[in-house]
């Protein structure tokens, strides 16, 4: 389970399970809005199968639609569970209808995050921002041979090169695909906002459109964490413009070499931390010794200057919490079937990571 549950067991994979989510008041609603698109095609299962065999993709993590028709077909208490056994074909078509009506998909994971943050108001105060890699469905090689002229045809044209770094035993570099980016709540570990992007496109660009997503869904953001690849004075400004406290490390670049982070000081040593005032968007600096014309400073926000200093313990234990963002594409990866993709086109891939959010939150919701 989530760890919100309170347990650090990996989500069970039963058919309990599945039906338990299945009879989640909001993902009823969600079936409902879905039955009243009265969507027309040949006669085919209901929306609640089709919905329960997304669950299942998510639940059993498995990567294609086909595996997901494969074993309900084969598992009775997932077809009692369910309420039928949809071919891979319904699924296919299911997925293509969901994509069209997005806002039904939309609402539901709303209502789940509305009952989570009701259950837990402090939920989304603090949030921990970051991307993480999703290999594109396609044929990853730059070169079309070894030593011959680059690619100029992929079988996801969508997907674009970016750059990873290394992790485990996986080197770094780069790789052909597209990007989730992802905001999560640090006290549960879950996804509050979440975009989807080609490897390529900045990371930074998309901090301002979460913080923005996550205000609408309700959530009262007071911190936010990011790692140095976020240091830049515009990132600064539109998170302190939201009336949050960014939470960033310093890179070394030319002024930070110079010192020009550093807090004042005098022949008495370095000044102390006397707090900072939000209403005038600076902090207050004060003599060790109390014996200097004047005694204090104000220094105005800025990149090298925050209104939480980076000297402080509370800086440094807000870091600490930016694991909660790597943590959660950890388990969105291997316990909820985030990765491998076996979908091209990034319409697909974003349908894909919802309904993987999805069921990871209902499953949330199911413990509250």
């Amino acid at each position: 389970m989530h760890p919100v549950a309170g347990s650090k067991v990996t989500q069970a994979h039963d058919a309990k399970s599945v039906r338990a989510l299945l009879d989640l008041p909001e993902i009823r609603q969600f079936v409902s809005d879905l039955d009243e698109l009265h969507w027309t095609g040949r006669p085919g299962f209901g929306s609640a199968v089709l919905v329960g065999a997304a669950l299942v993709k998510a639940v059993y993590a498995l990567p294609t639609w086909s595996r997901v028709a494969r074993l309900i077909a084969e598992h009775d208490a997932l077809r009692d569970a369910i309420g039928g056994a949809p071919s891979q074909w319904a699924c296919y078509r299911f997925a293509a209808k969901l994509r069209e009506h997005g806002d039904a998909l939309a609402n539901c994971i709303d209502s789940v995050l509305a009952k989570l943050h009701e259950s837990k108001p402090e939920m989304g105060s603090t949030v921990a921002i970051d991307g993480s890699d999703l290999p594109a469905y396609a044929n990853g090689m730059k070169y079309v041979r070894k030593g011959g002229p680059e690619r100029k045809k992929f079988s996801d044209p969508d997907a674009s090169w970016g750059h990873r770094s290394s992790i485990s035993t996986r080197s770094g570099g780069g790789y052909y695909g597209f990007k989730v980016h992802c905001a999560v709540d640090t006290a549960t570990g879950l996804p509050v906002a979440w975009q989807v992007r080609t490897a390529k496109d900045s990371e930074k660009a998309e901090v301002p459109g979460l913080l923005d997503e996550v205000g609408r869904r309700g959530f009262k953001v007071d911190i936010a964490v990011l790692d140095k690849g976020y240091d830049a004075e515009v990132i600064y400004s539109e998170i302190e413009s939201r009336h949050i406290r960014p939470i960033i490390p310093l890179m070394k670049t030319k002024s930070v070499k110079d010192g020009k982070h550093k807090p004042p000081s005098c022949d008495h040593g370095e000044w102390t931390f006397a707090g900072s005032d939000v209403t005038r968007g600076a902090s207050k600096w004060r003599c060790p010794a109390g014996e200097c014309k004047p005694g204090s400073v104000w220094i105005k926000a800025s990149r090298l200057h925050l209104l939480v200093p980076r000297s402080t313990d509370r800086f440094r234990q807000y870091y600490c919490q930016r694991g909660a963002v790597e943590r959660e594409f950890g388990v969105l990866k291997h316990q909820w079937a985030l990765l491998p993709l076996r979908v091209r086109r990034i319409e697909r891939v974003r349908l894909h990571v919802d309904l993987t959010i999805l069921a990871t939150l209902a499953a949330a919701a199911l413990a509250v």
